[in-house]
């Protein structure tokens, strides 16, 4: 059989087997990802596995780059590819993308034994200046009110109630002829 023909079979298992579970998806004819773990579950990640011209004769290109996995630390990303690439060599020239599946959900809490969350949030204004440094104007803290001193504020209602005075009497005698 041709690595088509081998393709093409295994695709219509993978839709079959994982015909309306949600942590499966299908990206394209030659690439899929599954989510290992519930969502919420901090231990969760997600895997993207590719077909290349060749597979399964050749090795499938295995990915964790998805920004679902974006509080896993690099190591423990390593780790867990390092692992599927060696069950992998071991399961060369045969369709493979439902087992390395299948494995990854089998040893998740093995994988994922040394994860601790990484927080990679970065603020937007933080973005802004680390990308573009004073071309950007910064964000502007709300100005401080001035504050006035007793004297002062006597002054203002002094004025405010001259200009109200003057206001209620023109209002009051109508236009002067």
């Amino acid at each position: 059989m041709s690595a088509n023909e081998d393709q093409e079979m295994e695709l219509e298992a993978l839709r079959s087997i994982y015909e309306g579970d949600e942590s499966f998806r299908e990206l394209s004819p030659v690439s899929f990802q599954y989510r290992i773990g519930e969502n919420g579950d901090p231990k969760a990640f997600l895997i993207e596995v590719s077909w290349t011209e060749t597979y399964p004769q050749t090795a499938p290109i295995i990915s964790m780059n998805a920004f679902f996995n974006n509080t896993i630390s690099s190591a423990v990303k390593q780790s867990i590819l390092a692992k599927l690439q060696e069950e992998v060599e071991v399961n060369l020239g045969t369709a493979m993308t439902y087992t390395l599946f299948e494995y990854a959900k089998d040893n998740k809490e093995q994988f994922m034994e040394n994860h601790h969350p990484v927080n990679n949030v970065t603020s937007i204004s933080n973005i802004i200046s680390a990308e573009t440094p004073n071309t950007v104007p910064s964000i502007k803290k709300k100005d401080k009110k001035e504050q006035l001193s007793k004297t002062q504020k006597r002054k203002l209602a002094d004025k405010t109630e001259y200009y109200f005075w003057s206001l209620r009497i023109r209002f009051c005698l109508g236009p002067q002829v």
